[in-house]
């Protein structure tokens, strides 16, 4: 049996809005949250109360990746502006 070897290379990765994605879907799981909680006595009574948690634990494990996303965004950003420097370029954002 011959073993599998990719015929040409991966495609760069996509850059998009990550960030705001980001906490959107993190803004999402609060307000689907707070919408189920005034239900909490019908998920109770029915053995669904797992359906809030969830909501609450994908609002706060959101929380962590907004934070890791925007310093992702910073270091790439930061990482950007010294290239730019080091090849003699002006920095973003210095007016030259």
């Amino acid at each position: 049996m011959e073993k599998w070897t990719p015929k040409h290379e991966a495609p760069e990765p996509l850059e998009g809005p990550v960030v705001a994605t980001v906490t959107g879907g993190t803004v999402l799981w609060f307000v689907l949250f707070l919408v189920q909680l005034p239900f909490y006595g019908w998920y109770d009574d029915h053995g669904h109360t797992w359906w809030l948690w969830t909501c609450l634990a994908g609002g706060g494990l959101g929380l962590i990746g907004v934070w890791y996303v925007r310093a992702r965004d910073a270091a790439i950003k930061r990482d950007a502006a010294r290239r730019g420097t080091e090849a003699g370029e002006p920095a973003p954002g210095t007016g030259h």
